[in-house]
């Protein structure tokens, strides 16, 4: 299988569709869509057709109205884009991304306790 790589848009729609978890009609997608960002009915067909066709979603045109699914898991096209970021960005060097988005963000206190937490378990996972 193909490692997606969803373009900005085409992230947008699977980010609605990850959170409803249920097939979609393209004019259920929109509606949602619409409620950040003005985005014409059409433009949102024409991205869903491509979609399916680049196999980012899946097409049930067994009703009238066509309903869409994504096809992977939030996770898998997190982890496929985060692992293209680090080795074009950061040569693979997990390091220097966390390093980076340190740097340049405001991380809480609680967020902090967390990524500490993060470590740990994948340190007691590798057995250092």
């Amino acid at each position: 299988m193909k490692t997606p790589h969803p373009t900005e848009g085409e992230l947008a729609i699977l980010r609605v569709l990850w959170g409803r978890q249920v097939p979609m009609t393209v004019r259920e997608v929109h509606q949602v869509l619409t409620r950040t960002k003005k985005t014409a009915y059409t433009t949102v067909l024409k991205m869903l057709t491509i979609m399916a066709e680049k196999g980012l979603v899946r097409r049930d045109d067994s009703e009238r109205s066509h309903t869409y699914k994504a096809v992977h898991t939030m996770e898998l096209v997190q982890t496929s884009l985060l692992n293209d970021l680090v080795q074009r960005a950061f040569s693979g060097s997990a390091f220097s991304l966390v390093q980076r988005a340190l740097d340049n963000t405001k991380t809480s206190a609680e967020e902090l306790d967390a990524i500490s937490k993060l470590i740990a378990k994948a340190k007691a996972k590798r057995g250092s």
